[in-house]
């Protein structure tokens, strides 16, 4: 048993299931070789998790792994002769590398391990896999406590799916009374909240000598793990404040253009087009978007130890997701007024492709005609005072935003570090619902946001109040997503 103040924990498992995989992931550096052969690791090393102020410290051991283990349980069985000794101290370091790694990894668990965390390949039937037994079988020769975790699972499931593993290979186990626990844990698409569960699981194992010190060091690791998902929350509300305090002024056209542009898109295609200076305004806002969600991913993957850069996001520009506060030209209202009756007036209010909203100025000239339209017109711009007409986003496309900036947090606090480089993919299925439902929930916050952001509040102001909704939302979906973890 190692001292008190560190703690040792051994990643054992039969070769290529991914234990240097896993350490790269609890560790958040690259350590070791990870390749898709057999027998990569060759020695038994040893790397910090976490220490104290006072003196604790939490090692993990990254072994070689198991390789003929039928072989070495014969082998273990008739150690007490010279020839067994003979074979494993010599004649294997030369002869039979693999076999001598597999030896390694067994003396580390003797003279290291506090406790054994022992991957399996969840994708296998435990009983099909012969090499479990024999392995379990060896590991009970040295007394350790065993904790199984289930590698491999692919990409992340509902959690009632993953206990359907867990249960099946904690039946096949049952047997062997040092496996003391069974969970789901996979190297590739673990997230921070289920490193916590490991942590109860092993303090649960410890002896009653340890326990004051793994309280100090689970004390630590939680609290980094929450520092991360703070920032990356900060990270995500300052994008999204950005983004729901952007504008661009479009200047005024003519009014021979606007209608020109109006009534040809409506010959061509039926539906009117905006002119030249409000797409290029829109265009604009689109390219900031684009360079926001790629900073902020990019920022997101450093800090959760990863490495690689977002990939460009295509960016569609959906005309109803943009919102003009158009300042009413008094020439266009009047001649819009004469051209559309009172009947388009919604029609008229929605005058660009991909309905751009227009607002009040065109909204007068529709309603009212071109009698009146140029003096209410004027007033309109007097009382906002402002004759600049400004695009931003609407209400409905950042509350997607939000949407999709939680999904994209979801998905790199899911990707294991010994992946490789950071790729989005695809989400899965069941996150979409529940961050639906965590949205749905906070509406009313987010729209009283956003009508702040609509009048004229920074940035700088809305980013607390999104950092509050979006720490809420996202730590309710995790909840949701690892409930044993709440």
């Amino acid at each position: 048993m190692s001292p008190t103040s560190t703690i040792s924990l051994s990643l054992i498992s039969h070769t290529n299931v991914g234990k240097t995989t896993l350490a790269r992931t609890l560790l958040r550096r690259d350590i070791g070789e990870v390749r898709d052969a057999a027998h990569v690791t060759e020695s038994a090393d040893a790397f910090v998790l976490a220490s104290t102020p006072q003196g604790d410290e939490l090692r993990l051991w990254d072994t070689p792994g198991f390789g003929d283990s039928a072989r070495l349980l014969k082998r273990l069985r008739q150690s007490g002769n010279a020839l067994g000794w003979f074979l494993t101290k010599v004649w294997d370091r030369w002869m039979d590398r693999p076999f001598f790694s597999s030896q390694q990894a067994l003396r580390n668990v003797r003279d290291e391990a506090d406790v054994v965390l022992y991957l399996v390949n969840a994708g296998e039937d435990p009983v099909a896999a012969g090499y479990v037994d024999a392995e379990m079988e060896i590991l009970g020769w040295v007394a350790r406590p065993v904790i199984v975790l289930l590698n491999q699972l692919g990409p992340p499931r509902p959690a009632e799916l993953e206990a359907v593993d867990v249960a099946r290979w904690s039946a096949h186990l049952a047997r062997y009374r040092w496996v003391r626990d069974t969970i789901a844990f996979d190297a590739f698409a673990r997230c921070w909240v289920q490193e916590h569960v490991l942590l109860d699981r092993i303090g649960a194992v410890l002896p009653p000598e340890a326990q004051s010190s793994w309280s100090r060091l689970a004390d630590v690791w939680r609290a980094r793990n929450r520092e991360v998902f703070e920032q990356s929350m900060q990270i995500l509300a300052g994008h999204l404040a950005t983004t729901a305090a952007d504008n661009a002024e479009v200047p005024l056209a003519s009014a021979t253009s606007t209608v020109r542009n109006w009534i040809g898109g409506m010959l061509r295609s039926g539906e009117p087009r905006g002119d030249a200076a409000t797409t290029a305004a829109t265009d604009a806002l689109a390219l900031r978007l684009d360079a926001e969600v790629r900073r902020a991913t990019d920022e997101l993957i450093a800090l959760h130890g990863l490495s690689g850069r977002a990939a460009a996001e295509v960016q569609q520009r959906m005309g109803s997701q943009v919102a003009v506060d158009k300042a009413a030209d008094p020439t266009k209202a009047s001649v819009l007024g004469a051209a559309v009756t009172g009947a388009l007036g919604g029609l008229a209010a929605d005058l660009a492709a991909g309905g751009l909203t227009f607002g009040a100025g065109a909204l007068i000239g529709g309603l009212l005609g071109a009698a009146g339209a140029r003096g209410l017109a004027s007033a309109y711009n007097l009382a906002r005072g402002s004759d600049a007409t400004t695009a931003r986003w609407s209400g409905e496309f950042l509350t997607g935003r939000v949407r999709a900036a939680v999904l994209r947090y979801l998905a790199v606090a899911h990707f294991g570090r010994g992946r490789g480089d950071f790729v989005a993919s695809e989400y899965p299925a069941h996150w979409g619902p529940l961050v639906d439902a965590a949205i749905t929930a906070r509406r009313d916050q987010l729209d009283a946001i956003w009508s702040a952001a609509e009048r004229g509040d920074p940035a700088v102001a809305l980013e607390p109040r999104l950092r509050s909704s979006l720490e809420a939302m996202t730590a309710g979906v995790l909840e949701r997503l690892y409930p044993s973890s709440a």
